[in-house]
């Protein structure tokens, strides 16, 4: 479930930052008041976590079921 979480987190923050390289438009901040906001300081701290969570995916034994 954390995994599921952090991914989730990971697909928000890359969405944003398309969204800042694309249309220079932070919805982040917009959506929280902006980027020094606690709550959007708060968003971007769960998805660096989140990021460096999914850091242990690479290392993960994912052993698929065969039947």
């Amino acid at each position: 479930m954390l995994d599921k979480i952090a991914l989730f987190l990971l697909i928000v923050g890359g969405l944003n930052w398309g969204l800042v390289g694309i249309f220079q438009f932070d919805l982040v901040a917009f959506l929280f008041g902006g980027s020094a906001a606690i709550f959007s300081r708060i968003v971007y701290v769960l998805v660096a976590i989140s990021a460096i969570w999914c850091i242990s995916l690479f290392f993960k034994n994912n052993d698929l079921v065969e039947s």
